[in-house]
């Protein structure tokens, strides 16, 4: 099964400009997350996908692999769509499965890659799964910048949000605090298909992607992981990625060495 995975990152973030060359233990952000994600052993190659020369120019520097896209993509998925085409006609022929890896997962590892493609290697007729992750803390649960998830008893996402879900205001203290991780594996196929529906409305008021699939009556299928991550969306954030990587395992296979 030919496997890629394609990590979108782009300076102009609106809640923190230029965090994909943000420097991590001496390293660009975006470069822990690339020489991360292609350790995992499932990945014919590993990409990125940008509309910045800065970004690109960082990437083929350590030897990676980087793709130039348009500057008008609202999402990420659009990105990646654009992306693999241009990849598939330089491989000549198709890939079967894109694994989405945002470039603000600085912590992500190829154990949780491999644990996102599991479900779609084991059932041909899942389309897309995406990663998800337990909260410890009530303050991550209730800050807009974490998409919570919740879903049906077989691990099927039934609604994202920027706010806390499930409700803690009805005398339930203790509920399931799940956070949606941005490692999202997709069928080939299913990607174009995500990419031509237009988007809906709960979509555009969460701001989250998958609401899309969910909305036109489609499927996600969660996977939680044990793995801590915790993904860059201020600079805020970028220090606790920094004291938590602290004597990362993983960091030592690939800082100061070529790709």
């Amino acid at each position: 099964m030919e496997i890629i995975a394609i990590i979108p990152a782009r300076m102009g973030s609106s809640r923190f400009p230029g965090k994909p060359l943000a420097p991590i233990h001496g390293m660009p952000m975006v470069g822990h997350v690339y020489f991360r994600t292609r350790m995992c052993r499932h990945l014919r190659e590993t990409y990125v996908a940008t509309c910045d020369r800065e970004i690109f120019d960082y990437v083929s520097s350590v030897g990676g692999r980087a793709v130039m896209t348009l500057d008008s993509h609202e999402r990420c998925s659009d990105r990646c769509a654009e992306a693999m085409l241009k990849i598939e006609a330089e491989l000549g022929h198709r890939v079967d499965i894109v694994v989405m890896v945002q470039g603000d997962e600085p912590m992500v590892t190829p154990e949780m890659v491999a644990q996102s493609l599991e479900p779609m290697i084991q059932d041909p007729a899942i389309q897309v799964v995406n990663l998800m992750a337990a909260m410890k803390r009530v303050e991550e649960f209730e800050d807009p910048n974490e998409v919570k998830v919740v879903t049906d008893l077989r691990g099927r996402a039934l609604y994202f949000s920027r706010e806390p879900i499930p409700s803690r205001r009805k005398g339930v203290t203790e509920v399931p605090m799940w956070k949606q991780v941005c490692v999202i594996p997709f069928r080939r196929d299913f990607l174009l298909t995500f990419n031509a529906l237009p988007p809906t409305p709960l979509e555009c008021i969460e701001s989250v992607d998958m609401m899309r699939v969910l909305e036109h009556g489609g499927q996600v299928q969660m996977v939680p992981t044990a793995a801590e991550t915790l993904s860059v969306d201020t600079p805020e954030d970028l220090e606790r990625v920094i004291n938590l990587m602290a004597g990362d395992r993983l960091m030592p296979q690939y800082l100061d060495k070529p790709a």
